[in-house]
């Protein structure tokens, strides 16, 4: 919920229900799996939290199933699209994360490479040290460098979305504005803190490593070969093509989708960390592709799946990929997402051949968040149940 006035804490935070997710995974969703709703049922029990539109689609080898609630736009009867595109927020970092572990895995860098070796003279100032942090702990977001979400005033306010929503954003210039602030403290595994800054230095690093933009690399190494046809890096280009929803953000007390529309959005301010547009059926598809070994070698999605304790969100993280528990047992990888009216969850059980990904088009209050972490989790526990 976004409360006017209010700094957001981050640009695409990738939860901010920690404590949601923990009680999710050991106390009532592990009640009721014998007894698991439909997905249509789970898709309008998250629709009457109060959010406009909702859609969903869980897969296995065997199995597509696709439900959808509330409409594409508010104050219409508009459907839902099926297989409608949308902003996927953080779910981008996992995309960034694979670009550079496949870099990783054919030698021409490594995660203990510094970012002073790659970005001379870019980390630095105010206590901040490039040549102290490494390319995995941007990934794993440990370096300590500041999240510059809260300095775009595009995502902190309606005010600010209508003054910005054109503007194009340099990664350079995105993190000179971090470099202003000192680190939220020095590189060490032992700390944890998500920041969006991190996957911009790790955008910055593929163009360095590669010659190619980032967005040239996604494109041909995951969107291209898995035949993402959905799925796209919009650079500075403001709408979103093909079927949609709208999108709407900064509802006023309820985060109940009465707030602006946000639709239109050079997300230049999110390259590497947050801009890719998609759909659920693709992002299922690049979640089973990625945990069932189709785009790294064993050695690079084990670094991937190695994880660090996440204190702010109650869960463990790798790198670009969160490990939440399921009321099951066990866990599964995935990644929120959220970029100015659209919000997202999803995942894939550890071999892949279970996905769910839920995203909604308003803001998400905590009622909207939990019953989304509530589905994914009963839809990836209905093969174990």
């Amino acid at each position: 919920m976004h409360v006017p006035g209010r700094r957001r804490r981050d640009l695409l935070v990738l939860s901010s229900l920690g404590a949601v997710l923990f009680a999710t995974s050991t106390g009532t969703a592990a009640a009721k799996l014998p007894q698991a709703d439909s997905l249509q049922q789970q898709v309008d029990a998250v629709h009457d939290t109060g959010a406009v539109g909702v859609s969903a689609e869980v897969t296995s080898p065997d199995t597509r199933d696709i439900a959808r609630a509330g409409t594409a736009e508010r104050g219409t009867r508009r459907q839902m699209p099926l297989n409608g595109r949308f902003r996927i927020g953080s779910a981008t970092k996992t995309f960034t994360a694979t670009v550079v572990l496949q870099l990783a895995g054919e030698g021409r860098m490594s995660l203990e490479d510094t970012v002073e070796q790659w970005l001379p003279g870019v980390v630095q100032g105010n206590g901040n040290d490039g040549s102290q942090i490494t390319v995995r702990q941007l990934l794993q977001h440990t370096s300590g460098i500041r999240d510059i979400g809260p300095e775009i005033p595009a995502l902190k306010s309606a005010d600010g979305y209508r003054a910005e929503r054109f503007r194009t954003y340099t990664p350079e210039e995105l993190v000179g504005l971090a470099m202003q602030l000192p680190p939220k403290f020095f590189p060490d595994d032992e700390q944890w803190s998500y920041s969006n800054t991190n996957y911009i230095l790790a955008a910055m690093i593929t163009q360095k490593v590669t010659g190619r933009s980032w967005a040239q690399e996604v494109n041909d190494r995951i969107i291209r070969p898995l035949g993402l046809r959905d799925t796209s890096t919009p650079g500075t280009f403001p709408f979103i093509l093909g079927p949609h929803a709208q999108g709407y953000a900064f509802s006023t007390g309820t985060g109940t989708g009465t707030g602006t529309g946000v639709t239109v959005l050079n997300s230049s301010m999110a390259v590497g960390s947050g801009s890719v547009i998609s759909t659920a059926h693709d992002l299922n598809r690049f979640y089973a592709a990625l945990l069932g070994g189709r785009l790294l070698a064993p050695a690079q999605l084990d670094e991937m799946t190695t994880t660090v304790n996440a204190p702010e969100l109650h869960v463990r993280y790798g790198l670009g990929l969160a490990e939440i528990p399921l009321s099951c047992g066990g866990s599964y990888f995935g990644h929120r997402g959220e970029l100015l009216g659209y919000i997202a969850w999803g995942g894939a059980t550890r071999d892949g051949t279970r996905t769910a990904v839920v995203y909604v088009s308003s803001d998400g209050n905590q009622g909207t968040q939990q019953a989304m972490i509530t589905l994914v989790d009963q839809e990836l526990c209905r093969t174990r149940s």
